[in-house]
């Protein structure tokens, strides 16, 4: 699977889409005009191993919402993810069996040499 999931009126996420260059192949998704589905999510999780790493704590909702003060589960991570796309850490790269979450440079470093590899 080549996907990559990002927000259209992100302006990192575009820099970060430009600077990978990614072949044809790769499906794009934007998020908030098609939002993540279930089994989308869920293959994502099986990459990453938890619902809460493919969460994004620097969502405003995040704050509004008063959820840094809640216990939340892996089954909440999911459900906000699902509910809202500004909950789901941008962009993501998935690649083959790879996933890339996050825009650190180390991520993106990690993503850009991996997809050097297959050319």
């Amino acid at each position: 699977m080549k996907k990559f999931y990002f927000l259209g009126t992100c302006n990192t996420c575009q820099r970060i889409l430009n600077h990978l260059d990614l072949s044809e192949d790769f499906e794009l998704k934007d998020i908030k005009k098609n939002p993540i589905t279930s089994e989308e999510l869920a293959q994502l999780k099986s990459l990453s191993g938890s619902y809460e790493s493919l969460f994004s704590k620097r969502a405003k909702l995040y704050k509004e919402l008063g959820l840094k003060e809640k216990s939340l589960k892996d089954d909440d991570y999911k459900n906000y993810i699902l509910e809202h796309y500004t909950f789901l850490k941008r962009p993501v790269l998935v690649f083959d069996d790879r996933l890339f979450v996050g825009n650190s440079p180390k991520v993106i470093n990690s993503a850009k040499t991996a997809l050097l590899d297959e050319k």
